[in-house]
C-alpha cells in the first residue's frame, strides 16, 4: 500500500485531514497516548464494543441489510403505519435535514480514501491480546462517592525517581517514591515529569504525566475555580449526563437535570484573556432549545458554532441508518467563546470559529468521546500551551484539569500495557 502524507499524518499525530472537506478522522488511541511515556493504551482495549462491518459496504446512508424472506414476511404481518411527528419532532428532524449534506459529504470523503480505508481494520484491533474489559469487574467510584465510605478512602501514589546511575536500575524499588492522598473532594496532581501509577483498593491506575483530577459531585464542583483568574482556562470540554430515557434503560451512568448545570461556574473558570468552550450534546429538540436560550447565556458563550462526530465501524461504513429517527449515527458538540471579542482582536493568535466541520472516528466504550484538543488547538485562544479543563470527565490528558464523579473510569491499568 502506498502511504500518503495524510496516512502519515495519522500515524504521527491521530489526524487524518480529508481533502476537499471540512472534515477529518481521527484515531483517539494515537492522541491519548501523547500524555503518557512508559505505558500505551491498547487499540483493542480502546475499541471493545463490537461494530461488526456491513454486509453491503459502507454508504452514506447507512447499513440496511437485507432481511431474510421470513423475517420480510413476519414485518408485514406487523407493520405498523408510520406515527406523524409531533411539533418538536419536525423541528428535530428539519435539523437533521439541515445537518445531512454536512454529513454525507463527510462520509463519502472518507470512503474515497481508500489508504485509511485499508488502514483502519489494523488500527482498530492492534496486535495485543487484551483481557475482556467490557466485562471486567472494575470498581464503581460514582457510588464510593456517594457513601459513607468516601472521607476514608485514600489512594497511593507511585512515582519513579529521576536515575542518575545504570539503567539496570531503573526499575529498583529504592527509586520508587510513594505518597497517599484523600481520593474524593481532593484535587491529586500529577507535577512529575512521568506517569505516576495510583494503587486503591488492590487495582492500579495509571495518572499522565502534568494530569489533575478533582473527583466529586456537583456539590463541590466550586472548588476548581482558580484563586487567581490568571489562572483560569482556554479550552473548557463539558460533557454532561444528560437526562435520557435510554441512558437509565441500560443503568449506563446516573444522569442529572438538565437545569442543574445553569450552576456550573463555568465563567469563573475561563481565562480573561479568552476561552473557546466545548460542550457535547444530544439530539433531542427540548435540550437543543434550552441550551441555546438558558444555558449559553447564563455562561456568557457567545458565537457558538455546532461541530459533528460522525460514528463509523473498522470498514468506514456508519454504524446505523443515518436518517433513523431515534438513533442518529452523530452526536453534536456547540463550541462558543467567553471573554472574546470577535471585532475587537482582528490580530489574534488563534482562528475563530467558522462553519460547521464534521469529526470522524471509531467509537470506543458506551458515551466515550474522542480528544479533542489537538483538533482544536488553533481555534483556542491565550497562550500556548493552553490551559485546558473537562467538566464530567471519565478520563485524564496531560496538561488538564479533569474533573466529575468518575475522572479514573478509563484510567484502570487492564486499559494499558508497559513499553
Amino acid at each position: 500500500m502506498n502511504v500518503s502524507d495524510e496516512l502519515r499524518s495519522l500515524e504521527a499525530t491521530g489526524i487524518y485531514r480529508l481533502t476537499g472537506s471540512r472534515a477529518a478522522f481521527l484515531d483517539p488511541v494515537r492522541l491519548l497516548n501523547e500524555s503518557y511515556r512508559r505505558f500505551r493504551l491498547v487499540p483493542s482495549a480502546y475499541y471493545s464494543r463490537s461494530f461488526g462491518p456491513s454486509n453491503q459496504g459502507g454508504d452514506a446512508l447507512g447499513e440496511r441489510t437485507a432481511p431474510s424472506p421470513e423475517r420480510k414476511k413476519r414485518k408485514r404481518k406487523r407493520q405498523l403505519k408510520p406515527r406523524e411527528l409531533n411539533a418538536v419532532e419536525r423541528i428535530a428532524e428539519a435539523r437533521h435535514q439541515e445537518a445531512r449534506p454536512f454529513l454525507i459529504s463527510a462520509h463519502n470523503s472518507l470512503l474515497e480514501a481508500k489508504d485509511l480505508l485499508e488502514f483502519l481494520p489494523g488500527m482498530i484491533t492492534g496486535d495485543e491480546c487484551m483481557p475482556d474489559v467490557q466485562n471486567s469487574s472494575e470498581n464503581n467510584f460514582v457510588e464510593l462517592g456517594s457513601s459513607w465510605r468516601a472521607p476514608l478512602c485514600e489512594m497511593t501514589l507511585c512515582f519513579q525517581k529521576p536515575h542518575d546511575q545504570h539503567e539496570e536500575c531503573k526499575k529498583c524499588p529504592c527509586r520508587i517514591q510513594r505518597r497517599s492522598s484523600s481520593l474524593f473532594n481532593r484535587k491529586i496532581s500529577v507535577e512529575e515529569n512521568d506517569e505516576a501509577e495510583g494503587e486503591f483498593q488492590s487495582r492500579l491506575y495509571i495518572l499522565p504525566k502534568g494530569s489533575c483530577f478533582l473527583m466529586t459531585d456537583l456539590t463541590h464542583v466550586r472548588g476548581l475555580i482558580p484563586d487567581n483568574s490568571d489562572k483560569g482556562y482556554n479550552l473548557i470540554v463539558i460533557d454532561p449526563p444528560w437526562e435520557n430515557g435510554c441512558v437509565r434503560q441500560k443503568e449506563a451512568y446516573p444522569t442529572l437535570p438538565n437545569r442543574y448545570l445553569l450552576y456550573l461556574p463555568v465563567q469563573e473558570l475561563a481565562h480573561p484573556a479568552g476561552a473557546l468552550i466545548v460542550l457535547w450534546i444530544t439530539n433531542r429538540e427540548k435540550l437543543r432549545r434550552f441550551v441555546q436560550e438558558e444555558l449559553l447565556p447564563s455562561w456568557g458563550v457567545k458565537d457558538p458554532t455546532e461541530f459533528y462526530w460522525l460514528k463509523v465501524k473498522s470498514d468506514g461504513s456508519l454504524i446505523g441508518d443515518l436518517d433513523l429517527f431515534h438513533h442518529r449515527p452523530y452526536e453534536c458538540l456547540i463550541l462558543g467563546y467567553i471573554n472574546v471579542n470577535r471585532e475587537a482582536e482582528p490580530g489574534s493568535n488563534f482562528k475563530f470559529l467558522q462553519g460547521h466541520q464534521v469529526i470522524m472516528s471509531v467509537p470506543g466504550a458506551h458515551s466515550r468521546k474522542p480528544p479533542l484538543q489537538k483538533i482544536l488547538s488553533e481555534y483556542i485562544p491565550g497562550a500556548q500551551p493552553p490551559r485546558c479543563i473537562e467538566l464530567f470527565a471519565r478520563e485524564l490528558g496531560s496538561g488538564w484539569t479533569s474533573w466529575g464523579n468518575e475522572p479514573l473510569r478509563f484510567q484502570d491499568s487492564m486499559y494499558f500495557l508497559e513499553k
